[in-house]
């Protein structure tokens, strides 16, 4: 079976993915772009960046992929639903270039973008999103692609296989926070933590065997 990864997402030392106060002109509300910096300035994301540690981690988040499932707060901001004409924030060639997931309870027909990517909106429960998803991967693994709550509510459910966070060293003190409700979720994995002079450090989380 076709493995739940989750890939780069990033959460401060607090523990939160996202900031408060998210709105179509503040994406990661007054996080703004600190959680992100240090992906930005790697060489997959902009030539002639790092190619160290961070650049090793974020060259992870393609390969053997064949759908994402993400939340309805990574598509869009408070009230994207309101508006028939969003398309999410990425332009009209998305980075993921699979059949992606959005989990929502506003669902509206599937958005077919450049780049071999098309949202498709579905109100299920993160098990029967899986379901869907590896359907459409065709035998590949799916990302799960955040924001925080969804990723909380896979993994309060079991369904994730392998997990990279990378932690930021900034506190945000206000926000999303992932770990809420997660108490003793690192006897689940094995979790091995690599330190990138960014200042970053990237934990994995491996599924443990039964």
């Amino acid at each position: 079976m076709s493995l739940a990864r989750v890939h780069n997402f990033a959460i401060s030392l607090d523990g939160f993915g996202t900031g408060e106060g998210v709105s179509r002109d503040a994406f990661f509300g007054h996080a703004g772009e600190r959680l992100h910096e240090w992906m930005a300035a790697t060489r997959s994301w902009e030539p002639g960046g790092s190619g160290g540690v961070d650049d090793v981690f974020v060259r992870q988040y393609g390969p053997g992929i064949g759908a994402e499932i993400m939340g309805s707060g990574k598509f869009g901001y408070p009230g994207w639903h309101e508006d028939p004409e969003w398309q999410g924030p990425w332009g009209e060639n998305p980075p993921f270039h699979t059949p992606v997931f959005v989990l929502t309870h506003h669902v509206r027909p599937s958005i077919e973008m450049e780049g071999g990517t098309t949202f498709h909106f579905i109100d299920a429960s993160p098990a029967e999103a899986l379901e869907a998803a590896r359907e459409a991967a065709g035998g590949l693994d799916v990302r799960i692609g955040g924001g925080a709550t969804m990723l909380r509510e896979f993994l309060a459910a079991g369904l994730i296989d392998y997990m990279h966070l990378a932690v930021v060293p900034i506190v945000l003190g206000r926000g999303v926070r992932l770990w809420d409700g997660l108490e003793g979720l690192e006897r689940q994995f094995q979790v091995e933590a690599t330190s990138s002079p960014s200042g970053v450090t990237h934990v994995t989380f491996t599924r443990a065997p039964a």
